[in-house]
């Protein structure tokens, strides 16, 4: 199994309009950030499997198919018969960014418990990977920390993306607490340019990942800037490379996710050792370009690109 990912899949109501009444319009799509990884390193052709819980009830259901239907490995997705699948409402800000409203009290991938993680699987993982959504509450947590504990004991990469969504913490120093513990387990981090700013109380990204790299030992930090591009942080080596702006962009969920999974995709072919200044320019150049894409579609999981498109994207940029 190339990745393995545990955490939150969910129902992303995103705003599609407006009814003849006035009032908007939301789509119901799958999503939930480890899984838009998990589909788009399936669309690369990887072996990929998720580890989390929905409901049982119809948007359990539908999330299920849609894993499957990209390729992911379901047999780790547990089905809580008591708690509902959890929502959550996308708002479209006006500059650009996102609001999300979530409907979690508690909901389905909250309840995952440490006896239902499938160990034989997550001991495939080449690469195992997560975010803070399953670091929440204290159920889910542990569960968390024992597959990390059992990928890495079975030598698995440690991948990580704090995804911090400040409404379902009880405080952020709560969500502190556990992004320190993530960086402090992960070879692999990657971070928006908003959350290491919070993080670090550092405006600059280089002085932020100087932070962070005096408190822990992370091989590979890659600095996600949305209209800015991205940054790669190796050894002494800082990489940055511009963005694909897209003119027909119509939303940014999902695009952070499929940066992580290009990244991804590039060490499970290279690995993690002696990357040079070209690897981690071409490795950034053609996750900004996937990701540029993914921001042109609505509903990420389902419609992550193709790699004929990046390539034909990176191509027409070449010339």
């Amino acid at each position: 199994m190339d990745v393995v990912a545990l955490g939150e899949l969910l129902i992303d109501f995103t705003e599609n309009g407006m009814s003849a009444q006035g009032n908007p319009l939301f789509e119901a799509n799958p999503g939930g950030a480890p899984c838009n990884v998990l589909a788009m390193l399936s669309r690369l052709g990887h072996k990929t499997a998720f580890v989390g819980k929905v409901g049982q009830d119809f948007f359990g259901q539908q999330l299920e198919k849609a894993i499957r239907e990209v390729g992911i490995d379901a047999s780790g997705l547990r089905r809580d018969p008591e708690v509902h699948t959890t929502l959550a409402l996308v708002h479209n800000t006006p500059d650009g960014d996102r609001d999300f409203s979530f409907y979690r009290n508690p909901g389905a991938d909250m309840m995952l418990r440490e006896d239902e993680l499938p160990e034989p699987l997550i001991k495939e993982a080449r690469i195992f990977h997560f975010g803070t959504l399953s670091m929440t509450h204290e159920g889910v947590r542990q569960a968390t920390k024992k597959a990390i504990r059992i990928a890495k004991e079975a030598g698995a990469l440690i991948s990580f993306d704090p995804n911090l969504r400040e409404p379902l913490w009880n405080s952020l120093e709560d969500a502190k607490e556990q992004v320190l513990y993530g960086l402090g387990q992960c070879d692999i981090l990657k971070i928006s340019d908003n959350e290491i700013q919070w993080l670090s109380g550092e405006q600059d990204f280089d002085a932020g990942v100087r932070w962070i790299r005096a408190r822990f030992s992370i091989p590979l930090i890659l600095v996600s800037m949305g209209r800015d591009g991205s940054r790669a942080y190796y050894q002494d080596k800082i990489v940055e490379v511009k963005p694909f702006l897209q003119p027909t962009t119509i939303e940014t969920t999902g695009a952070g996710d499929t940066f992580c999974a290009c990244v991804l995709h590039y060490i499970l072919l290279h690995g993690l050792q002696e990357l040079t200044e070209t690897d981690l320019w071409v490795m950034l150049r053609y996750a900004n370009a996937a990701a540029s894409i993914i921001t042109t579609r609505k509903g990420a999981l389902r419609v992550m690109p193709k790699p004929e498109e990046i390539k034909q994207l990176l191509d027409n940029a070449a010339l």
